[in-house]
């Protein structure tokens, strides 16, 4: 098996139009993807038809120069394909598959009410085995830290089932009051039941009807003068009341729910899920996940999927960001495995759409301190480097954009980043001063002016590793054609890169041209892919470059237009304009004031102010 497949017509006719499962190999049997299908040949025909299917390993080609046979599994409905799918993505880690890096189990807590004297355990892994699971927790630490309130304020027992049944002599638990000795006497299993089903209302979440529970308790020792028993409920009422003052009310419904935030940058995802039990949030749990060209929903779906099947919890309630395909398959699936019924939501307002929020929220705010961000920079201007085919990963990039409104008031924006973050000290706005509506003259004229500082040597204006420019492959010939005026040589020592950037368009006919990128000596330009490194930053930087320019164009016509109605007044100059403006605040209030008002005014005299009032009241009463 070697030989490259290029299937055509005849090929798909094989292909059958059941639901199941598509295993992508390449050469040696190696399996490169795998996916479900309602209908295997329709979806399959996707992957061959240009325009179909815009993931970066099949639109870019890559699939195509690896594959060399596609084998199919046949199963009865959709929720068995995605049961197949699950185990093969697991059991053979595709490298074109959204992989689901931080594969370990969940710590959860695990109560075995039919056990005799029943314990709290922590494991990892969810059995079916009639035992009551509470969590997950995020962390050992608030795992175990929930553990020692049980074991202080309950009093279960720690042991093993093993020592429970050959112990001969009673632990230290005893001795410090933390367990009542089942192992050596005679405790009445009554009222450890009741211990028990106290310990389950509190990781349940219900601690409202816990503390009625245990104050009722508490009075009826009180009044039989078992005082003793009577403070110990009176310390479990306590802890249960501190630890519903630590748990944040989220929701009024008294569910369990998994919320679901995601942030990009680029093809960085950090997914966060936050456990809400009984309307509280309990925690959450961040993954990062790299090289994730796919679309927000597909990473979605795949993690949804696979977190899941690791064994996790699974909640009453999955509350996700983006629309997953097959819904409903997925969610019957997360039933079955649960043993009741599950809800797969995707709101569009009310309170849950506030809960989503908030995961995002810890998305951003979990990836913005997750230690490794910086390399995730210098990773995304490597890539940008070799698919644009730089000299070298740029670390210093500027970005030129012109600014005008029918070539009036042209300026422009240079930014800079540095590393592959903004340095808005070394921001600089220029004045087009030789042309006005003309964008490739206005580009030679400022790349000219900013060259020749960085042949000056000026501070601060040295030359970039890569030069971007706002536009098509016009704009670029400007750039290129100042260049080349000041003798500057690109394949020289001091040389460095240059490109043009041209936005995402829709043409006459319709058709969708995503952002593409013009090199100087390609004929063709670079197309840039959806959720890619390499057009996150050009992005970033041309978004960044149009913002700067557009707010200095705005500033400069707001300028124009004061001077226009109050500088061209003869005998009103800039003191005289100034001393105006600070008297009557507004050039609405000058053109309404008497002569008498504008003479008293500081530095007017009587002949200014009857020029500005003559002005004001000319331009009114002319036709």
């Amino acid at each position: 098996m070697g030989e490259l497949l290029k299937p055509d017509a005849d090929y798909f006719k094989t292909v059958p139009t059941s639901p199941g499962v598509y295993i992508m190999k390449a050469a040696g049997g190696v399996v490169v993807y795998v996916g479900k299908a309602k209908n295997l040949r329709v979806r399959l025909r996707q992957y061959f038809r240009p325009g179909d299917d815009t993931r970066y390993f099949v639109s870019t080609g890559l699939l195509s120069r690896v594959l060399v046979e596609i084998e199919t599994m046949l199963v009865e409905n959709e929720k068995e394909a995605l049961l197949l799918e699950n185990h093969l993505i697991k059991k053979h880690r595709p490298r074109f598959n959204v992989k689901l890096r931080d594969d370990k189990q969940y710590l959860v807590l695990r109560i075995d009410p039919k056990a005799r004297y029943p314990r709290v355990e922590v494991v990892r892994n969810i059995k079916d085995d009639d035992a009551r699971y509470f969590g997950p927790y995020h962390s050992a630490t608030s795992c175990r830290s929930t553990l020692r309130t049980l074991n202080r304020h309950f009093q279960l027992r720690t042991c093993t089932d093993h020592v429970l049944k050959t112990r001969n002599r009673v632990c230290l638990q005893y001795q410090i009051k933390r367990c009542p000795g089942p192992c050596v006497y005679p405790v009445s299993e009554t009222a450890y039941s009741d211990q028990v089903d106290d310990v389950m209302m509190f990781l349940g979440g219900k601690n409202k009807a816990l503390l009625g529970r245990l104050k009722e308790r508490m009075l009826e020792k009180a009044a039989g003068e078992e005082f003793e028993a009577a403070a110990q409920l009176r310390d479990s009422m306590m802890a249960v009341d501190k630890s519903l003052a630590r748990q944040n009310v989220v929701q009024e419904e008294f569910v369990d729910q998994d919320i679901f935030g995601l942030w990009r940058r680029a093809d960085v995802v950090e997914v966060v899920v936050l456990f809400v039990r009984s309307g509280k949030l309990v925690g959450k749990r961040a993954f990062r996940q790299r090289d994730q060209e796919f679309s927000d929903a597909q990473v979605m779906e795949s993690f949804v999927q696979q977190y899941y099947e690791m064994g996790t919890v699974i909640p009453n309630e999955v509350i996700v960001p983006e629309r997953i395909d097959g819904n409903d398959v997925l969610a019957e699936w997360l039933s079955e495995l649960r043993g009741k019924k599950v809800s797969i939501l995707w709101p569009q307002r009310g309170k849950k759409v506030r809960l989503i929020e908030l995961a995002n929220k810890n998305a951003a705010a979990s990836a913005m301190t997750r230690k490794g961000r910086d390399d995730d920079k210098i990773a995304g201007l490597e890539k940008l480097a070799k698919r644009l085919r730089l000299r070298k990963t740029p670390d210093r990039i500027e970005c030129f954009d012109i600014a005008h409104i029918q070539g009036t008031d042209t300026v422009a924006s240079m930014v800079v980043f540095r590393e592959g973050e903004p340095d808005k000290a070394l921001y600089r706005k220029f004045k087009v001063k030789t042309v006005q509506n003309d964008d490739f003259g206005a580009m030679h004229e400022v790349l000219t002016r900013r060259l020749k500082r960085a042949l000056s040597g000026s501070e601060g204006w040295e030359f970039p590793d890569l030069l971007v420019i706002d536009g098509g492959k016009g704009q670029l010939s400007s750039a290129l054609a100042a260049i080349s005026d000041l003798g500057i040589e690109l394949g020289s020592e001091r040389g460095f890169d240059v490109v043009g950037l041209a936005k995402e368009r829709d043409d006459s006919r319709g058709t969708s041209h995503p952002d593409r990128v013009f090199l100087r000596h390609a004929k063709d330009a670079i197309q840039l892919r959806a959720n890619t490194a390499e057009l996150f930053v050009l992005a970033q930087l041309r978004d960044e470059a149009h913002r700067f320019a557009n707010t200095f164009h705005k500033q400069q016509r707001k300028k124009r237009s004061l001077r226009s109605v109050i500088d061209d007044i003869e005998g009103i100059g800039p003191t005289r304009r100034k001393a105006l403006l600070r008297s009557f605040g507004s050039v609405k209030a000058i053109s309404a004031a008497s002569v008498n008002d504008l003479a008293d005014v500081e530095s007017m005299t009587q002949g200014a102010a009857e020029a500005v009032f003559n002005y004001f009241h000319r331009k009114q009463d002319s036709p």
